[in-house]
């Protein structure tokens, strides 16, 4: 691929790569830790509103503190990286790339908008922020002339890789996916229980270190509808209108498992998306799980090709017409320059939403009053789950990513969808649903220009 020679060079010549970082969470802190060790690359900046956070992930890493820039000029001028309160500071400065890393969507979508505005790259690795208005962003990116991108890492852009190989080698996606721990009941978490669910220490849930919001986002299902959605907008995939169905299996059972039903598989139709359970309906462990994976599931084009998925250990079903692709694990943050790298040096990105094919809709986790006020993602209220963007435009569903602090004006029922008309939107969202509506009206259109 050379992308390292190519910021070697860049190394050489003087010019490295300037890069911008919003977020020093866990997976901002996770790409600190390897940029250090990449030539061509150069943190300038970043901005955390907890600028403790941000002191702290140097610490983690053991960033030099002969290398900490008391503000951004300095650090553009000596090759030093400073940290900044607010991000704004981050835009009228000469840097090339955008990394946002904030988890939260409507922030997400700002920071986006103004690094497009700004002629600057923008890896998203707030996914959350990408199903919500993703296809909206890529379409003003690319008008701008800039890369939209998800970040290598996560999931949704090494699910993204497999799709690409695919194609090129001339199969047809019958599925794209993941590996993540589920239970039924899981949909009904919240921050009060969570912990019940993780198979951390007491010492480190009570140490205050762990965000249970965000972890009960990734056991309700809401975190993996996201994703999906992210991949299925990325790869023109289409999600089944009734969510993904968490089916329990490992490695040898995805292509069997992620099959259209009438080939004894779980899938609505070929071309969609689907996430697998690590554990078994009674909670039971299942050994060679994809829990930490993803996968491609595939289609023999003709009767050889099929012969070669039975003759190889290429994880076929038992009729030997799917194959299954995986990948075991996903480094998360110390993947990121490989986004980077792909933005800057070739213009391209590692996945980008294609148009709007997914989404992900506010469904309730109890029975829900008028005058409640929904708490979004990872909260006590509701949970996403993953649609059809045709069929959640069409029933006027919310999505979970605007779920936040907004008041309920009709009772929900457990289990129920929560429309735009059952609540009253707050007016400090107007940019983000500026962005929705354009969304909303790419249903069946492409973002990419003829």
């Amino acid at each position: 691929m050379n992308l390292h020679k190519l910021l070697s060079d860049r190394e050489q010549e003087g010019r490295p790569i300037r890069v911008g970082l919003i977020g020093a969470g866990r997976y901002g802190t996770m790409y600190l830790a390897q940029a250090n060790n990449i030539p061509g690359i150069h943190v300038v900046a970043i901005a955390d509103i907890n600028v403790k956070r941000a002191e702290g992930a140097f610490d983690l890493v053991g960033w030099p503190k002969n290398q900490i820039a008391p503000d951004i000029a300095t650090a553009l001028r000596n090759r030093t990286t400073t940290i900044v309160a607010n991000a704004d500071e981050l835009f009228d400065v000469d840097i090339d790339i955008i990394v946002e890393a904030t988890g939260n969507p409507i922030v997400g979508v700002k920071h986006a908008l103004r690094a497009i505005e700004t002629k600057k790259h923008i890896i998203m690795v707030t996914v959350e922020a990408d199903a919500l208005a993703g296809p909206a962003l890529a379409r003003r990116a690319e008008a701008a002339g800039v890369v939209y991108s998800m970040a290598y890492g996560d999931q949704p852009a090494l699910i993204m890789e497999l799709v690409d190989w695919a194609r090129t080698s001339g199969f047809d996606v019958v599925c794209a996916g993941k590996g993540a721990k589920f239970l039924e009941h899981y949909h009904e978490m919240n921050p009060d229980n969570v912990w019940e669910n993780w198979e951390f220490s007491k010492e480190l849930t009570d140490s205050g270190q762990l965000n249970p919001n965000m972890h009960t986002s990734f056991r309700d299902g809401t975190k993996a509808s996201i994703e999906m959605a992210a991949v299925a907008n990325g790869a023109g995939l289409v999600p089944s209108d009734t969510g993904l169905t968490f089916t329990p299996g490992d490695v040898e059972e995805i292509a069997t498992i992620c099959r259209p039903a009438e080939a004894g598989g779980v899938l609505a139709h070929e071309g969609s998306v689907e996430v697998m359970s690590s554990v078994k309906r009674d909670g039971t462990w299942i050994p060679h799980n994809t829990q930490e994976g993803v996968f491609v599931v595939v289609k023999a084009t003709n009767e050889y090709v099929s012969g070669c998925f039975t003759e190889y250990p290429w994880h076929p079903d038992p009729t030997g017409q799917y194959a299954a692709l995986y990948r075991p694990y996903h480094y998360v943050g110390l993947e990121l320059n490989m986004s980077i790298a792909n933005a800057v040096l070739r213009g391209v990105a590692t996945g980008s939403p294609i148009g709007f094919f997914g989404d992900v809709v506010a469904t309730a986790k109890k029975d829900l009053k008028a005058g409640e006020f929904l708490d979004g993602e990872g909260g006590y209220t509701v949970w996403g789950q993953l649609v059809s963007a045709k069929h959640s435009v069409a029933t006027g569903a919310l999505p979970v990513a605007l779920a936040h602090h907004v008041e309920l004006r009709n009772d929900v029922p457990k289990g129920g969808i929560v429309g735009w008309d059952d609540v009253i939107m707050d007016e400090s969202l107007a940019q983000a649903l500026e962005l929705r509506r354009e969304t909303e009206a790419l249903v069946g259109e492409s973002v990419l220009s003829a």
